[in-house]
């Protein structure tokens, strides 16, 4: 066996969060394509996000969107997730699907947008506390598009305001967890770029804000496992987005574009004691399948996840820093490059079989015929999708 014992139990603890967004249509900025079969609420949602977790038993939670997935009744939509053997998790704000919002929400120079944007952000606070919901993901579209379009200054300062406000409402065992993005929709300028802005605003809410790292927001060429490793040893990494891109962001299937950085991020994670259960690092998916059918697609995410985690558990460590300490820098390459390079899928097809489950996931969910079923059974009515 390629894996030990001892890593496949680490594996165990390995647990991806799903977004309930990712079952719904979507497509880019030019349209949103339809499919059959595509759920029509939030419950239809969280039936299907509970498939994933049914055939790889790496994704027992699902992520809400406000207003996307507003019901009723939040105890019911909770007691279906557990009656699908999932639960319902983080809590995502959005503030950039409103007329009021074009030129911002919480850093709108107008105080009544901004009130607006707060209030809405309360509103998920409340769902958060009828879900039992831990974290409340907040990314922003805010930004400008041209020098001199409005101080940047300024929106900071009224970006603080806001976050204090939001900050100041969550319960004692909540948190804050404030994502960046590169750019897009704004294209001069946006109020969260980067991680050190994130960082920043965070630190000066307090201990239980924390940074969201979305893979698919960075610049070209950008050393993403570096940023992993900082926000690590400062102790503000609340959560992953995980996806991938290509040229600009996409929400692609993870580890897609490029399966070496994934590997590359998921050793800093374990290296900094970010993953498992006690560590507070949530690991997500975020991503819009255009294409590609919708559940299938999230089973591939996480299976990619859970590949790459096992690879980057290999990595003999502690040859690593003797190599490191001695200065021998192809021997360290080299030993971070086999672990890289192991075939781990036969181990991880055991692995799932000694659970109960199928040796082959995608292969499972295809036989299934839960895919005809929905596409058969779910006939008439508003499919869900990008603001539904």
């Amino acid at each position: 066996m390629t894996i030990p014992t001892e890593t496949l139990a680490l594996l165990e603890q390995q647990a991806i969060e799903l977004p309930s967004w990712a079952f719904g249509n979507s497509g880019t900025r030019f349209k949103v394509f339809g499919q059959a079969g595509v759920p029509r609420d939030p419950f239809e949602k969280i039936s299907d996000a509970a498939q994933v977790h049914k055939y790889t038993g790496l994704a027992p939670s699902v992520a809400l969107h406000i207003p996307w997935d507003l019901v009723d009744s939040y105890s019911d939509l909770k007691k279906h997730a557990e009656d699908n053997g999932v639960a319902l998790g983080t809590v995502n704000s959005n503030t950039f699907q409103d007329d009021a919002y074009m030129l911002g929400s919480v850093t709108h120079s107008d105080p009544a947008v901004r009130q607006k944007a707060i209030d809405h952000h309360f509103e998920c606070i409340d769902v958060m506390n009828e879900t039992g919901s831990r974290d409340l993901k907040i990314w922003l579209a805010d930004g400008t598009n041209y020098p001199g379009q409005d101080d940047i200054r300024a929106r900071q300062d009224r970006l603080a305001d806001s976050l204090a406000k939001i900050y100041e409402r969550i319960g004692d065992d909540q948190r804050l967890v404030l994502e960046y993005k590169f750019f897009e929709p704004a294209f001069y300028h946006t109020d969260v770029p980067d991680w050190g802005t994130s960082y920043a605003h965070t630190v000066a809410l307090g201990d239980r804000a924390f940074v969201c790292l979305d893979t698919g927001h960075h610049a070209p060429g950008t050393n993403i496992e570096f940023i992993v490793a900082q926000l690590l040893r400062l102790g503000k990494l609340g959560s992953f987005d995980f996806n991938s891109r290509f040229y600009a962001d996409d929400d692609l299937i993870v580890g897609a574009a490029d399966p070496f950085q994934l590997f590359r991020i998921l050793y800093e994670v374990i290296r900094g004691g970010g993953y498992g259960v006690d560590s507070g690092v949530a690991f997500m998916l975020d991503q819009c399948h255009n294409i590609e059918k919708k559940i299938p697609g999230q089973i591939r995410s996480v299976l990619n996840v859970q590949e790459m985690t096992a690879r980057a558990l290999l990595v003999d460590t502690d040859a690593l820093a003797k190599a490191q300490s001695a200065g021998d820098v192809l021997g360290a390459n080299g030993i971070l490059m086999d672990a890289f390079y192991t075939d781990v899928r036969g181990d991880l097809a055991s692995w799932r079989e000694s659970r109960g489950l199928s040796a082959e996931p995608m292969a499972a969910y295809a036989a299934s015929g839960y895919q005809e079923k929905i596409e058969a059974d779910r006939v008439g009515g508003t499919q869900a999708g990008w603001g539904a």
